[in-house]
């Protein structure tokens, strides 16, 4: 599933019609519709087109609504959904808005989620004066009067889609386009170790190369091992970005004066709340005996012995800080609140991937389940830089940029 499109999010009681409206914006049978409640179960992600927006991942989820103990886990998945979409629609029918449209609206709300509400199959009921009014009571959001029959009606659907869809998405920005200029020389350093992929780059280093192309830099790409022949041929870079793992060798052999960062840092200043990394990430030195580290990887892979989240990382931390540690590791984005290891404890400290192949949104409101508890958090890369003393010097360049450019403030 690519991030770099807007997920919109469609939630709702059950048999309002929200696959019928994916039918509708799609002009396809994109999805199943049926009159038997309960025909959407967990959220399905769509990757669609539609003509007006582009390619967007539409998230069609269960009925707000779903009764039972199968269908209160559906609604946790629905809710779950909200933190993870760019934007969403709030779907009504009948005239109906009562408690369950308000508890949907106080969550998108909560994650600063914008929304749009729909009042389907106006052409059996439009909606009502009064809905408007207890609407408008509760929402300042546009409400939109359709039919999932009438294809005319998804022209008005779109046009207010396009207004609510952030334009601040992460998608949007550079990775290192505000730090270079147009024939810079880029040095990548890309290890190729056991975890490297079998014929290709990993995410983070493909999408690093395409934006330094994009901003019209030169770039070099050289393994750890082919550094050194690098620099004897006397090129200077203007910007080195290394892989997280190689920091301490790539720092001893790259000039000071020569910025150095890494493609973790740099992922965690476009997607991650980079001010809640920065302050967070010197809290390593405070570790003590027993404290608990969570692990957070926004992706599901097979563990080798080289893996940098499950071996690597823990490793490290027990030997710099020279505590007894033990170390939580939640695999993809279903568990957002993890429950502390024991009764009574909790995570001293909260170590996330990079986040390349999730969305700003999801990975800032996963973040803020612990930012919220005032736990430290970092991410991998600064969290490797610290412990080779480098910190300092891999977010140095940083400093001169607006980082909160890079960073969603929710209140």
């Amino acid at each position: 599933m690519s991030t770099s499109r807007p997920h919109i999010g469609i939630f709702g009681r059950q048999n309002t019609g929200k696959s019928s409206l994916i039918n509708l914006l799609t002009s396809q049978e994109t999805a199943i519709v049926s009159d038997i409640p309960g025909t959407t179960t967990d959220p399905v992600k769509k990757s669609v087109e539609i003509l007006g927006i582009g390619p967007v991942v539409l998230v069609d989820t269960a009925g707000i609504d779903d009764a039972g103990e199968l269908g209160r886990k559906r609604v946790n998945k629905s809710l779950e959904a909200i933190k993870k979409v760019d934007c969403a629609v709030l779907l009504i029918a009948g005239n109906q808005f009562g408690q369950y449209e308000l508890d949907l609206i106080r969550y998108f709300e909560k994650f600063s989620t914008p929304y749009l509400i729909l009042h389907n199959k106006s052409d059996i009921s439009k909606i009502a004066a009064l809905t408007k009014t207890a609407i408008a009571h509760h929402s300042k959001a546009t409400v939109i009067d359709f039919s999932a029959k009438d294809p005319g009606d998804s022209d008005k659907i779109i046009d207010s889609l396009k207004e609510i869809i952030p334009r601040d998405r992460e998608q949007n920005k550079t990775l290192i386009g505000d730090l270079v200029k147009p024939k810079d020389l880029v040095l990548l350093v890309t290890p190729i170790d056991s975890e490297a992929p079998e014929g290709r780059l990993i995410l983070p280093q493909n999408q690093t190369i395409r934006d330094a192309l994009d901003n019209d830099c030169i770039t070099i790409v050289v393994k750890d091992t082919g550094l050194d022949g690098f620099l004897e041929l006397g090129i200077k870079p203007a910007l080195t970005i290394t892989d997280s793992q190689v920091f301490g060798y790539v720092a001893e052999r790259i000039p000071e004066s020569v910025p150095l960062t890494s493609f973790s840092i740099l992922f965690a200043r476009q997607k991650g709340d980079f001010e809640a990394y920065l302050q967070g990430t010197p809290y390593i030195s405070k570790l003590k005996d027993d404290d608990n580290v969570l692990v957070l990887e926004s992706c599901t892979h097979q563990t080798s012995c080289d893996d940098i989240g499950r071996v690597k990382i823990p490793k490290l931390l027990r030997k710099f800080t020279g505590k007894k540690l033990s170390f939580t590791f939640v695999s993809g984005l279903s568990e957002i609140d993890p429950p502390p290891p024991l009764p009574g404890e909790a995570y001293a400290l909260v170590v996330q991937c990079g986040g390349c192949m999730v969305t700003r949104k999801q990975l800032i409101n996963r973040m803020k389940s612990f930012t919220e508890k005032d736990i430290p958090v970092t991410n991998y890369g600064m969290a490797l830089a610290y412990m080779n003393g480098i910190f300092e010097r891999a977010t140095r360049m940083f400093n001169n940029h607006e980082s909160d450019t890079h960073a969603i403030h929710t209140p």
